[in-house]
C-alpha cells in the first residue's frame, strides 16, 4: 500500500454560529462544536483510506476559547498518523475576527477513525509519509500517544511502550 501525505486527508469545514446552536451565555455549545470537529475527521479519514470510516474514539479535546455567536469557525482535519487500520486525525479550530479576516486559534482535538469494510470488519489502511515539520511533531507524538493509551487500557505492557519511555530516560 502506497503511503499517502497529510495533506492529501486536508480537510476545511466553514460555517457561521447561528443562535440555535449557542448555549446561554451566547457562546457555540461544545456538543455542537465536537459534532463539527467529527464530521471533519471523518471526511479526513475517509480521504485518507478510501473507506467508509467509524470513530474510534475521541481522544483530546480542548476548549480553549469561547466561539461566540455570529464567528465564522473553521474547522481544518488532517491524518497524523496511520497505524493498520486506525488512524489519528489531528483536527484545529480557528476563529475569524469579524472586523480584519484574521484568523486565530481557539481550540483542537485528536480523533481516532478505523477503515472498515462492507461488514463493519476492520480494513488495513496506508501509512502517512509527513512532509513539514508540524506533520512530523503530530507523527512522532501520536505514536507516543497510542502507546499510552494501550498502557492505561491494559492492552500493552510499559515496559514495551519504547516510545513512550524515551520521554522519561535521558
Amino acid at each position: 500500500m502506497q503511503a499517502k501525505t497529510p495533506s492529501e486527508s486536508h480537510t476545511v469545514m466553514t460555517d457561521l454560529v447561528l443562535p440555535s446552536e449557542t448555549n446561554p451565555l451566547n457562546n457555540l455549545f461544545g456538543g455542537e462544536l465536537l459534532a463539527r470537529m467529527d464530521r471533519a475527521a471523518s471526511i479526513s479519514a475517509r480521504r485518507h483510506s478510501r473507506r467508509v470510516t467509524v470513530t474510534a474514539s475521541v481522544n483530546h479535546v480542548a476548549f480553549n476559547r469561547a466561539i461566540p455567536l455570529g464567528s465564522v469557525v473553521t474547522v481544518e482535519a488532517r491524518v497524523s498518523r496511520a497505524f493498520n487500520s486506525s488512524m489519528e486525525i489531528y483536527i484545529d479550530v480557528w476563529i475569524e475576527d469579524r472586523e480584519n479576516g484574521h484568523r486565530s486559534k481557539a481550540n483542537e482535538a485528536i480523533y481516532t477513525f478505523v477503515a472498515v469494510d462492507d461488514t463493519g470488519k476492520p480494513v488495513a489502511v496506508p501509512p502517512i509519509n509527513p512532509e513539514t515539520k508540524l506533520e512530523k511533531e503530530r507523527y512522532d507524538a501520536a505514536l507516543r500517544r497510542k502507546q499510552l493509551s494501550l498502557v492505561l487500557a491494559g492492552k500493552m505492557k510499559p515496559n514495551d511502550a519504547t516510545e513512550l519511555k524515551a520521554l522519561f530516560i535521558q
